[in-house]
């Protein structure tokens, strides 16, 4: 099978108290779809995330590798790793397998003394953002996010704004789709947002 399991929307949004990072939950091989709960959005460590648009199996290697490095330098430094340090740790990373790469798109969020976001490609390259999106419907989503995003938005704004945005990809990308993970990163640590909760912000 050449093929991987693909397609998907992610969005990540720094707000004034956190961050949010959300992502459909459809996974699909070329044109049929295989699944419709497949967890996109990942718990790092207690203030750090990562969302990945690609294929499931080269993002879960790298959500294993980064957990176990993110332990790792709790353990010898006696604190956790920063946002910037886990993006250049992921960065260095998907560079050192350039010619045998994580097919994948990610996005690293946490908050350490403020809340941080950086998008990063499956060669390494890092772009610090304010909101982006990545992944088959990410045009859709940036449709709804350059339209409506401010830098003073609350978390509760954020988390709004980021399920509009999965929501317009679900209307119009084919292999977006199958509900939503939403997670928050603030001052008090990782979120995971029920489906009861995000259905009542749906409604």
């Amino acid at each position: 099978m050449t093929e991987k399991l693909k397609g998907t929307t992610t969005v990540g949004i720094v707000c004034k108290d956190g961050v949010v990072l959300a992502a459909d939950r459809r996974a699909s091989l070329g044109n049929m779809v295989l699944s419709e709960n497949v967890t996109k959005v990942f718990w790092i460590d207690d203030h750090l995330a990562l969302a990945g648009a690609g294929s499931v199996g080269d993002i879960l290697s790298l959500v294993r590798l980064l957990r176990a490095e993110a332990k790792l330098y709790r353990a010898r430094v006696g604190k956790e790793m920063s946002v910037k340090a886990l993006a250049t740790l992921t960065s260095n990373v998907l560079h050192g397998n350039r010619f045998m790469p994580y097919f994948g798109w990610f996005l690293i969020a946490g908050h350490d003394e403020k809340p941080g976001l950086y998008s990063i490609d499956m060669a390494g390259g890092v772009t610090e953002d304010k909101f982006t999106a990545a992944g088959s419907g990410m045009e859709f989503a940036f449709s709804i996010l350059e339209e409506n995003y401010r830098e003073d938005m609350p978390l509760e704004g954020g988390v709004k704004l980021a399920l509009r945005a999965i929501k317009a990809a679900t209307r119009r990308d084919v292999f977006t789709g199958g509900g939503v993970t939403l997670v928050t990163v603030t001052r008090e640590g990782y979120r995971e947002w029920s489906d009861e909760e995000i259905k009542a912000l749906l409604e």
